[in-house]
């Protein structure tokens, strides 16, 4: 099993202390001081501020693509999909593909490792007159950050100790699909009831009957729950951009899923 492999260093929380008496004498000109002290007297918080991005993108994206495609045609080739309206499915695929896919990783067992991203010093946008300032937050604030790579770990891993076979990850993701709460569906009822047989069906997976032993269940939900946690921007930004660019996550989903 592969853990996240950073290029950490010591805390930059120091390192702004040290920056402070150069980056004086340029911000009390400019009447930005306020803004050093603030930066030189934050909290450390460095695993939610430090952005990383894969190690090895070639070999990880070509993994988590093919994961991506057998996650879409799971959801294509069940009959009970397809007899929902157009406007659910489309409601069910956009919610629900993240935990999939992440479901599909832990299948899979791919694992990947991770690097810490070059970031923008203070000094350099001051000596810039914040050109391009605006620009560069937006895609910092976008940037997959190594707390975030840690909860995807944390429930591969989870998924791991589980030891699930693949009857039981059917179950699991046709439960996590069929989801009946989502607002706006035209068919909820119908679909509680698929959710409900596919809990069904990952219980009798899980829990044989001379066993008796509901924990292995009560576990797996609780690493469903930690699913949810894992946003769809960190997995779209840190699995997929480097391959789609620009272009918009959602599109070529719906293209995976209506184009034969």
């Amino acid at each position: 099993m592969a853990c996240v492999n950073v290029l950490l260093d010591k805390c930059r929380c120091a390192s702004g202390e040290r920056q402070s008496a150069i980056l004086y004498a340029i911000l009390s000109q400019r009447g930005d001081l306020k803004a050093c002290y603030e930066f030189t007297h934050h909290s450390c918080s460095c695993e939610a501020r430090r952005t990383v991005c894969l190690k090895t993108p070639q070999v990880t994206c070509q993994a988590v693509s093919a994961v991506l495609v057998k996650t879409v045609s799971f959801m294509r080739n069940l009959p009970s999909f397809h007899h929902l309206p157009r406007t659910d499915q489309l409601l069910l695929l956009e919610s629900c593909w993240p935990p999939l896919f992440l479901l599909g990783l832990a299948q899979e067992r791919v694992s990947f490792e991770v690097t810490e991203t070059p970031g923008h010093s203070m000094l350099k946008r001051i000596l810039l007159n914040g050109q391009g300032l605006i620009r560069t937050e937006e895609e910092e604030k976008r940037q997959p950050t190594l707390a975030g790579v840690q909860r995807i770990k944390m429930c591969l891993s989870k998924f791991w100790g589980l030891d699930l076979s693949p009857r039981g990850y059917a179950y699991l993701k046709g439960a996590i699909l069929f989801n009946p709460d989502l607002p706006g569906l035209q068919a909820p009822a119908y679909i509680e009831n698929l959710q409900q047989e596919a809990q069904r069906a990952l219980r009798e997976v899980l829990v044989p009957l001379p066993a008796r032993d509901s924990g292995r269940f009560a576990r797996v939900l609780l690493t469903i729950s930690a699913l949810k946690t894992i946003s769809t921007g960190l997995i779209t930004e840190l699995f997929f951009r480097p391959v789609i660019g620009a272009a918009d996550m959602k599109e070529l989903l719906l293209e995976m899923l209506y184009t034969q």
